[in-house]
């Protein structure tokens, strides 16, 4: 019973964890709109906010970390329910790095990009809904393992439509009129954004993995 109450407790600290991460990217795409709309104040203040959801996220972070150590589950899936409570927080922190290189660096969006750059900011950072429901969809038992696993693999579907607009977007950039230095700081601004979905996927692995040894 203690077992079974120390991954109550777990749970129910992933799932704050999970509201954090999918706050966060919600967050993070009002602050690029606001950027794209070249209102730069407002796009300053959200980045803020985004910041602090953020620290947020990575404070319960290290409350799951403790409850693990404390014994928290079986010792076969205890580091990997750890990394997947880390992966899911570098797709939240991939999300306040993507606000800071805007904020930061500045990178003027043509207009002709503009509509584009913002689909693909939608696309991305829109992944953090599917994520959570995937992770809570296992770990509370609200549905059949092959159900998460469904869902898991619906995040896989999302990153391969970010890497088609990412391409299409590349495309347009590289044949334009544009400096070489512009198009480079394009592409690198381009590659903050995409990367959330890149890590969304990656976490959807590890929910995989934990999935798979939890069948054992």
């Amino acid at each position: 019973m203690i077992i079974f109450k120390k991954e109550k407790e777990v749970i129910e600290l992933i799932e704050k964890h999970a509201d954090k991460m999918e706050e966060c990217l919600s967050k993070a795409i009002k602050t690029l709109e606001a950027y794209l709309d070249n209102n730069i104040d407002e796009a300053k203040i959200l980045a803020r906010e985004t910041d602090k959801i953020e620290l947020e996220a990575d404070l319960i972070r290290h409350d799951i970390r403790d409850k693990l150590y404390s014994g928290a589950y079986m010792p076969l899936i205890r580091e990997d329910i750890y990394k997947l409570v880390e992966s899911i927080d570098m797709v939240a922190n991939s999300a306040e790095k993507c606000c800071d290189f805007f904020l930061n660096q500045r990178p003027v969006i043509p207009d002709f990009l503009k509509t584009d750059y913002l689909e693909v900011i939608k696309e991305s950072l829109g992944v953090s809904a599917p994520l959570k429901h995937a992770v809570l969809c296992y770990l509370k038992g609200i549905c059949p393992i092959e159900v998460a696993r469904q869902h898991s693999k619906e995040i896989g579907l999302i990153e391969s439509s970010v890497d088609k607009m990412e391409w299409d977007i590349t495309k347009k950039i590289f044949p334009s009129d544009l400096d070489y230095s512009h198009k480079i700081h394009l592409r690198l601004c381009l590659d903050t954004i995409v990367e959330v979905a890149d890590l969304a996927e990656d976490a959807a692995d590890r929910l995989e993995l934990v999935t798979l040894k939890s069948m054992i």
